[in-house]
């Protein structure tokens, strides 16, 4: 039997609507609770467990997230393999609100969070090998799936992650644009960090929801409302096309 696929929602993905047989679970690890129930069912013929990293009522902010919990409630319940949903700002021209992106390298500009289950002494000291942040194998179905059901998906991007919970400065993201950044978010570390550690495959599906700050034309939250639904739909269909192929 295939080990579950684990989809961690976002913004972008708050709820999985195509999942069948769904059932809560409460889930307890020696971080603390994960943001919320694992809610575990199947999707397109495949055992999926799904965590929303928001928590009910979307209540926790990016920087106060367990990601340590929720990667260990994920790796507890038998995942070996994590799709991560996440809505983004898009810096470079390729990254047009509306578009999906799968990023393949990220930049780090989060501060403060627990960045390691080695952190407090609790698990051996690991030096992860973090040169491909995102697993090739992966991004790779992602991508095909994403062909399959008609999506103009961006294959590649540099993964800016700042701390939220507010949006970034222009200046902010002038300074990322010289970095090499593509898109910029606040959820992808940890979270990919904690994921390499436990020995899961994990890649990210990004949707781009608004131009980031300076680069768009009008205001940013209304742009951001306009494209979510949308994303959020595609999101959907990609990762139904691409569950039952992952490893």
């Amino acid at each position: 039997m295939s080990a579950p696929v684990g989809i961690i929602g976002g913004t972008a993905l708050a709820e999985l609507a195509e999942l069948e047989d769904a059932r809560d679970l409460d889930a307890h690890t020696p971080y603390g609770p994960p943001s919320g129930p694992l809610r575990r069912g199947r999707l397109a013929g495949r055992e999926v467990v799904f965590l929303f990293r928001h928590g009910p009522g979307h209540q926790l902010p990016p920087h106060a997230i367990n990601y340590r919990a929720n990667i260990r409630a994920l790796a507890d319940a038998g995942v070996r393999s994590v799709v991560a949903a996440a809505a983004v700002g898009g810096i470079s021209d390729a990254a047009d609100a509306g578009r999906l992106v799968i990023p393949d390298q990220i930049i780090d500009y989060t501060w403060g969070r627990v960045h390691s289950f080695s952190a407090d002494g609790d698990a051996p000291l690991q030096h992860v090998d973090f040169t491909e942040p995102y697993d090739p194998a992966a991004r790779d179905e992602l991508q095909r799936a994403a062909e399959a059901a008609g999506l103009d998906a961006l294959g590649t991007g540099v993964h800016g992650v700042t701390q939220g919970p507010r949006l970034e400065t222009a200046a902010e993201i002038r300074r990322m644009q010289r970095d090499g950044c593509d898109i910029v978010g606040m959820t992808g570390m940890p979270e990919a960090a904690l994921a390499r550690e436990a020995g899961l495959a994990y890649a990210c599906c990004a949707v781009v929801v608004n131009r980031a700050a300076g680069l768009g034309d009008g205001a940013i939250h209304a742009e951001i409302e306009r494209h979510l639904r949308n994303g959020m739909q595609a999101l959907g269909r990609v990762l139904t096309a691409a569950v039952p192929r992952l490893a």
